[in-house]
């Protein structure tokens, strides 16, 4: 892959309204059980990464750290932002199979 078309699936998940974005979305995303994969930008606060990591596992929700603040929060359409959750099944599933495949090469 590439990690154009893993930030590509969450810009798509954004434009349909199927992305939590910001810390306050993304955690009452995973309370109410629709968050399928967490995102935390790489250079979030180590607090916030430890808070989402434990998150998702309590959870059961697979967590990434991919790009920076500053890009997830372009490819999103917002401001800055250290973390968001894809809350459609199929893109997580997609979003995960081009984030692994990334790690692959």
């Amino acid at each position: 892959m590439n990690k154009q078309k893993a930030l590509g699936y969450l810009s798509l998940a954004a434009k349909a309204g199927k992305l939590a974005s910001g810390e306050f979305q993304t955690e009452e995303a995973v309370k109410k059980r629709r968050a399928r994969v967490i995102v935390i930008a790489e250079d979030a606060s180590e607090n916030t990464k430890k808070k989402f990591r434990t998150m998702g596992e309590a959870w059961d929700i697979s967590c990434v750290s991919i790009s920076d603040r500053e890009e997830i929060g372009r490819i999103t359409g917002k401001g800055f932002r250290a973390v968001c959750a894809l809350q459609d099944e199929n893109l997580a599933k997609a979003f995960l199979k081009a984030v692994n495949d990334e790690k692959e090469e």
